[in-house]
């Protein structure tokens, strides 16, 4: 009886350690919204990689210090602290741009290694923006405290990118 216990226990720990030991899962937010304005107008706001702090209303100050020119690093201060993203792609032509964080501040941001990407596309006589971002959490041990953890982690991305739609569709709009 004990052995067949004994047995039975090292077979449940040894199935369930690869589930333990596999760490985070990146994680996905895509945020879009309609704005009432052609798209050349959009991307002149959207399309100004260092000048997010004059439509995004959680951010208080950004620079970029090469412009929308690729590899440009571009610095934000929010609430909690600054952030640095690096731009690697950039095409206006398509109206769109990539980037990825630089390091990580968990203070003004709960996650770790994100990567995001704007674009802006003709949406009937007005515009539509979208905005991806595939992230891990905060804390990528396999146990994270709850202010670092996966829910936590899309909940912050998530209003900041409704945040931010929000903002820029009321620059643009003018409302």
């Amino acid at each position: 009886m004990i052995r067949s216990t004994i047995v039975t226990v090292l077979f449940l720990a040894t199935a369930l350690a690869p589930a333990y030991a596999h760490g985070p899962t990146p994680k996905k937010v895509e945020e879009s919204i309609s704005i009432s304005a052609p798209v050349e107008k959009v991307w002149e706001t959207a399309g100004a990689f260092g000048e997010i702090s004059k439509w995004h209303p959680d951010v208080s100050k950004s620079s970029a210090d090469k412009g929308n020119e690729p590899g440009s690093v571009r610095e934000l201060t929010l609430e909690k602290g600054v952030i640095k993203e690096s731009l690697d792609e950039y095409d206006a032509a398509a109206h769109s741009y990539s980037y990825r964080m630089d390091g990580e501040n968990l203070e003004a941001l709960p996650v770790s290694s994100y990567s995001a990407t704007m674009t802006v596309e003709a949406d009937g006589d007005g515009s539509k923006v979208s905005w991806i971002g595939r992230f891990y959490r905060g804390d990528t041990s396999n146990e994270p405290p709850e202010n670092l953890n996966d829910e936590s982690a899309i909940a912050a991305m998530t209003a900041i990118y409704k945040d931010g739609l929000a903002g820029l569709k009321k620059t643009v709009e003018g409302k």
